[in-house]
């Protein structure tokens, strides 16, 4: 039989004996309160320690808090049952309430607490899942699968979030069963929120770092393939393959970093969205607390976008780095100056232009997936212009024919069709003005200085350099043409 139904039977032949029942039902509402639930409560919830908690294993502080809840609310119910019966003055919920006094005096700071416990323990096992390799394996020259070196970091997950927010939404909801005042609710669930944001930077940022590391090491498995012109054959064609497995490992980080990238603004949106569902009308009671929580969110969350946008510009660097092997690779002398031998010229993109173009689609889509609105505007604009520089420099290699001139403009407008990808509109007008400016390998040398002063006005230290790369430069004496805009 349960207490309720124990004090009804009791309240009925107190009502047929006393004839002030309310005063008798009173005292002994009061003593099964503040003996019997109490003893019961006393055993159902041993206050635990914070500086030596309950451990995980064995349900830790979380396993404490919701009996706690559950016990708070069947009280909670009792003391209205109990009221029914007619107890006078006495305020039944209030001593119900009071039972729980010495559990309250440190149960945020015990919600806290088992919010650290569950994430420390998280992490125990995403470390785990993913161990650490002790070394990174040696690079041989023959053999080694460079792009596949042992970055067996664990990779940031949407769902691990997930499960933190699930975690301060069950403590939120326990708050408001446990915190019966808006003020102090206020003031608890803003508590419990900074631990979710708390963990979400610290996740996101070290996952993001990760990722930066992975593209360290590309980096420097890149590197180790950097050799001289002085070499045997043999050792070049070695040196090439793995420096080709040392560009798919860069690959392969960058599309990882952008994947993290991509992860960690699902993060934040969660985060974000969670607080305005759950967090932000519970803060309205306390002047100014909303917007203190909103700052508190930037500024934890800046952590994350600093390595974001650090790692975005290793991939920036990565991606020029392997446009430039490419081109030095592929990239042939009689690309732009072919033989005479009266075979009719070739209007295709060259080779080096091709592979270029594919490898930055690839690119291209990876960053599409993971960036959006001006974080990739920005990214985006700093990588065309780093495209536009990098060509430059690589065409300033070589010597030019008229056909190779029209061979060159023919790679000039792949780049330039490519690039409007960007969607960089400053970036757009480098490429058209560079497709402008590689007529002056292809109009003769008369005709210079009208296309310079014209067109090419605002671009005519840039013109200059190129025309210096023309194959009759000096025979068809062009430099006299420009001796006044060579001294400016």
């Amino acid at each position: 039989m349960s207490f309720s139904e124990t004090v009804l039977k009791e309240a009925a032949t107190v009502a047929a004996v006393f004839p002030s029942p309310d005063a008798v039902m009173s005292i002994l509402v009061q003593r099964v309160l503040e003996q019997r639930v109490f003893s019961i409560l006393d055993k159902l919830l041993p206050k635990p320690s914070l500086s030596n908690p309950i451990p995980t294993e064995e349900g830790g502080l979380l396993q404490y808090l919701r009996l706690l809840a559950i016990s708070y609310e069947k009280t909670q119910e009792l003391a209205k049952e109990l009221r029914t019966v007619g107890c006078g003055d006495l305020d039944v919920e209030g001593l119900a309430e009071s039972l729980f006094s010495t559990h309250r005096d440190e149960y945020i700071e015990l919600e806290q607490a088992s919010i650290s416990q569950l994430f420390q323990a998280k992490m125990m096992e995403l470390k785990g899942e993913h161990p650490l390799p002790i070394d990174l394996p040696g690079v041989a020259p023959r053999g080694s699968k460079v792009a596949s070196a042992a970055y067996a970091h664990p990779p940031m997950s949407v769902g691990v979030v997930t499960e933190f927010i699930r975690w301060n939404e069950e403590a939120v909801h326990r708050c408001n069963i446990l915190t019966a005042q808006p003020v102090p609710l206020a003031t608890n669930v803003r508590a419990i929120f900074t631990c979710l944001l708390d963990q979400v930077s610290q996740y996101t940022t070290e996952g993001l770092e990760r990722a930066q590391d992975a593209l360290n090491e590309a980096a420097a498995l890149r590197d180790r393939f950097v050799i001289g012109s002085s070499v045997s054959r043999r050792v070049a064609a070695a040196a090439a393959s793995a420096a080709e497995a040392a560009a798919a490992a860069g690959e392969s980080s960058v599309r990882a970093f952008m994947v993290s990238v991509q992860r960690a603004t699902t993060n934040v949106a969660m985060v974000q969205q969670h607080f305005v569902t759950s967090i932000a009308r519970l803060l309205l009671p306390v002047d100014g607390a909303h917007a203190a929580c909103c700052e508190e969110m930037a500024t934890a969350m800046s952590n994350a976008e600093g390595a974001a946008l650090k790692g975005l510009q290793q991939c920036i660097d990565t991606t020029m780095a392997e446009v430039d092997r490419l081109l030095a690779a592929e990239q042939k002398l009689t690309d732009y100056r072919p033989p005479e031998d009266g075979n009719l010229p070739d209007h295709r993109p060259t080779s080096a232009c091709t592979r270029v173009v594919a490898y930055l689609a690839r690119m291209l889509e990876a960053t599409n997936s993971a960036l959006e609105g001006l974080n990739k505007q920005a990214f985006m604009t700093e990588l065309g212009n780093r495209l536009y520089k990098g060509l430059l420099n690589h065409w300033h290699r070589f010597t030019l024919s008229p056909s190779g001139g029209l061979r060159l403009k023919r790679d000039v407008s792949e780049y330039a069709e490519f690039v409007r990808n960007f969607k960089a509109p400053a970036v757009d007008e480098k490429f058209e003005t560079l497709g402008t400016m590689v007529n002056v390998f292809i109009v003769a040398p008369e005709s210079l200085p009208t296309l310079v002063d014209g067109s090419l006005r605002l671009a005519r230290k840039d013109a200059l350099r190129f025309i210096q790369l023309r194959e009759d430069y000096k025979t068809a004496k062009i430099g006299s043409k420009f001796t006044t805009l060579i001294s400016e």
